[in-house]
């Protein structure tokens, strides 16, 4: 269907994509695998007709093709859906659909009943029974995917892009996207999937290819290649060398966690913690694992502060000293630091520079009379991107511009400014590239090996499994298993994560 021959492309001096060339069959899911950088948007962002510059050639169905924008792209029946949604939430799920694309009556006037019908039809082939009329943002981050995907359709879609549709999804949203992606499979639409979680890659595709580099690596059938041979191809290093050889040893007992209880927060459906006990030694690691919705999170959020104290009840001790957080100031000011899930919207100030979001949290360090020593603070910023490797042209680049994984360092940089000695990692390496993966985990190697002790919660087991001396398992709010390393397998997280379930319906899934 679609063959892509000697594609290269180059951004002022930079070659992002070199002499790539593969096939992507009629029918197909084709998976597209690749570190930050590899090139991936790169190519996507040609198949959709955003790119016109580039050399070489694409030939559809064995006729030579450049699209010359994306509405050419989708006129000849190319869409994608990126990452991040491109939906107006003020806009009804119709409105959105046809978008510059609106049905008129002979009289010019809007025909709002033949798209709000065709929009039924498309929502009820994606079994997304839900009223068109109704604005986006008042539904769920799946549902809204799913809007993307009957957008796509609507344009009779013979191509569907997606890049990294599960990034945002819960394990119920992502099974119920799967079953729409195989459903479209039948109806015979043909995919390129991207994403960085190899076991969904492994789980929907029928072929995938490996970028490295901006370089075509190969192509294999899905069911001939395994996790370790493709992060082989991806990376150029074996599978176990992801993972360092950690030498801490575990010391003085640093932190205490008695008895904590967190009350339901209704406004924000938050699940509550009880009674929840454990300590954390000098240069340990400790993994937290659970469902989603298990508590992981809200363990993390209230060591650092995060909850009101009137929902808190329990003891915290640092050095053996009892201690009340009524914010994360005093969280900061104990040695905590905290990295949080989203980094986008929780960890990093987007529209500021890499230099900006870096010293934030650590400012008093270098003021004099409430003045900042610029000078102190930008030796600071260049240690830091020289430390955790922050590939950037700048420190006044904007973060936003940065790849997930350098985005990930400069919340970890932001954190270690503080000097913390107790560190909360909240899915530290989620939606990154296996490459930033290991040089997260290195990082964090080097940080136990220094005296420091973390606590990370994380809902990819290999990593859990791999790095951490002790793992907590949660399951509804309460401490179901505390598994040392040499003890721990998958399948006894699992049992333990679903101690308190009657009925399991959702399924944990060791992510890449």
């Amino acid at each position: 269907m679609l063959e892509i021959k000697s594609v290269s492309k180059n951004f002022g001096g930079v070659q992002a994509l070199k002499d790539i060339s593969f096939q992507v069959e009629e029918g197909e899911i084709h998976a597209v695998v690749g570190e930050n950088g590899a090139g991936k948007s790169t190519l996507m962002n040609i198949l959709s007709g955003v790119y016109t510059d580039y050399l070489g050639e694409l030939l559809w169905n064995g006729q030579p093709l450049r699209f010359k924008n994306p509405r050419d792209a989708q006129i000849h029946g190319v869409a994608i859906i990126h990452q991040e949604l491109n939906l107006i939430t003020e806009l009804t799920i119709t409105e959105n659909i046809f978008l510059g694309r609106e049905s008129y009556t002979p009289l010019g006037i809007l025909d709002n009943k033949k798209m709000e019908n065709e929009a039924i039809k498309l929502l009820e082939r994606l079994n997304l029974y839900i009223n068109p009329n109704r604005k986006v943002k008042g539904l769920r981050m799946g549902e809204q995917q799913l809007v993307e995907v009957a957008k796509a359709l609507s344009l009779d879609a013979k191509l569907l892009i997606l890049d990294e549709p599960t990034s945002a999804l819960s394990e119920n949203e992502i099974e119920k996207l799967f079953a729409v992606i195989k459903s479209l499979k039948q109806e015979g639409t043909t995919m390129i999937y991207i994403s960085h979680k190899l076991d969904e890659i492994f789980q929907i595709s029928d072929r995938i290819t490996v970028f490295r580099d901006g370089q075509y690596i190969g192509t294999k059938l899905t069911k001939s290649v395994n996790q370790k041979e493709l992060i082989q191809m991806m990376v150029n290093r074996e599978f176990e060398e992801l993972f360092p050889n950690t030498t801490a040893q575990a010391g003085n007992t640093v932190l205490e966690v008695k008895n904590l209880f967190l009350s339901d927060d209704p406004r924000k459906g938050r699940h509550p913690l009880y009674n929840i006990s454990f300590d954390l030694k000098r240069g340990e690691i400790i993994g937290v694992a659970g469902l989603l919705g298990a508590g992981r999170t809200e363990l993390l959020e209230t060591l650092f502060g995060v909850n009101n104290p009137k929902r808190v009840k329990g003891q915290i001790l640092i050095n053996g000293l009892e201690c009340h957080f009524h914010s994360p100031s005093d969280a900061i000011d104990a040695g905590l630091a905290f990295v949080t899930e989203d980094r986008k919207t929780q960890s990093l100030i987007l529209k500021m520079s890499v230099a900006h979001n870096i010293t934030i949290s650590a400012l008093k360090k270098f003021l004099t009379h409430q003045i900042i020593r610029k000078k102190d603070e930008n030796n600071a910023v260049q240690l830091s991107i020289k430390e955790l490797q922050i590939k950037t042209s700048s420190p006044n680049v904007l973060v936003s511009k940065l790849s997930g994984g350098n985005q990930q360092k400069v919340s970890l940089a932001k954190c270690l400014l503080t000097n913390p000695h107790i560190l909360l990692l909240d899915e530290p390496t989620h939606g990154i590239d296996v490459g930033a993966k290991a040089e997260i985990y290195a990082l964090l190697s080097r940080l136990v090996n220094a005296g420091a002790s973390i606590i990370m919660a994380s809902s990819e087991l290999p990593e859990i499994l791999a790095m951490c001396d002790r793992i907590l398992v949660l399951c509804e709010g309460r401490l179901t298993a505390v598994l040392h390393r040499s003890e721990a397998t998958q399948e006894k997280i699992m049992e333990a994560a679903t101690e308190f379930q009657t009925s399991v319906t959702e399924t944990l899934i060791p992510q890449s």
